[in-house]
C-alpha cells in the first residue's frame, strides 16, 4: 500500500515539474503537443464545458457555407465538429506546426465522410494566413505554446472577416495554460472586441469580434455627433 502511494506521489510530482519545464521553455522556444500523443487530446475533457467541441461550436453561431479557421487543430477535436456543421457548402481550413497532427485531421475527416476539410502545415503568427478570409476562428488549448503570443492574435484579427469571431479556449489542465486575464489583454491590443465569457477562471471559452468599424474610428464617430 505505501509502495503505491510513494508511486502515485511520484509520477504526480514528475508531471507537475514536467509541466513547469514545458511551460518554461514555451516562452522562448516553441513546443507544441507532440504529434504522437495526440490520441491522448481527441476528447472532450468531462470536466469542462466550456472547452467541449460542441459547446465550442455552437457559442460561435456557426452557419452553412461559412470559412473557418481551426488554429493550432492538433488531432481535429474541434475541426471534425465545425465541418460537420459548415456542411458541404463551408471550409474549415486545419492549421498546425505538425504534418502528424494534420494527418490524423485527414484520417478522421476521410472517415467521417467529410471533404470539407483543407489542412496547412504553418506557424501562427508565420503570416502564412490569408487576409479577410475567414467567417470564424477557433484557438483551443494553443496560445501559450507560442512564444510570440502578440503577433499570432494579429495575424488572427488579421485573417478573419470585419464582423468575424473568434473563440479562445483555455484548460487549466494543459501546461501551457493562459489566464482570461492575459488573454484579454493580447486581444484587445490586437483590436479584437471581448463578446462573451463562458466557464470560470480554471477552463473558459472567451469569445472575440473583429469589429466592423476599428475602435479609433468608432470614437471619432461619437466625438463628431
Amino acid at each position: 500500500m505505501q509502495t503505491a502511494f510513494i508511486v502515485a506521489l511520484a509520477i504526480i510530482v514528475g508531471t507537475i515539474l514536467l509541466s513547469l519545464a514545458w511551460r518554461l521553455m514555451s516562452r522562448r522556444h516553441v513546443i507544441p503537443c507532440p504529434s504522437w500523443l495526440g490520441r491522448m487530446v481527441e476528447s472532450d475533457n468531462p470536466l469542462a464545458r466550456s472547452n467541449r467541441a460542441g459547446f465550442i461550436v455552437e457559442s460561435l453561431s456557426i452557419e452553412p457555407g461559412m470559412r473557418v479557421l481551426d488554429a493550432g487543430c492538433g488531432p481535429g477535436r474541434v475541426a471534425i465538429p465545425l465541418a460537420a456543421a459548415v456542411g458541404p457548402s463551408g471550409i474549415v481550413v486545419a492549421a498546425d506546426l505538425q504534418q502528424g497532427m494534420l494527418d490524423r485531421v485527414a484520417e478522421k475527416a476521410g472517415s467521417a465522410g467529410l471533404t470539407n476539410v483543407e489542412t496547412i502545415q504553418a506557424a501562427l503568427g508565420a503570416r502564412r494566413l490569408e487576409v479577410s478570409s475567414f467567417d470564424r476562428a477557433v484557438i483551443c488549448a494553443v496560445l501559450g505554446e507560442i512564444p510570440d503570443r502578440a503577433a499570432a492574435l494579429a495575424e488572427l484579427f488579421g485573417c478573419l472577416k470585419p464582423g468575424g469571431l473568434m473563440a479562445v479556449a483555455e484548460l487549466i489542465f494543459d501546461p501551457h495554460f493562459q489566464t482570461a486575464t492575459s488573454v484579454r489583454t493580447l486581444a484587445r491590443n490586437a483590436g479584437f472586441v471581448e463578446r462573451a465569457l463562458h466557464g470560470n477562471r480554471f477552463a473558459y471559452l472567451m469569445i472575440l469580434e473583429r469589429p466592423t468599424v476599428p475602435p479609433h474610428k468608432s470614437l471619432e464617430r461619437s466625438r463628431e455627433r
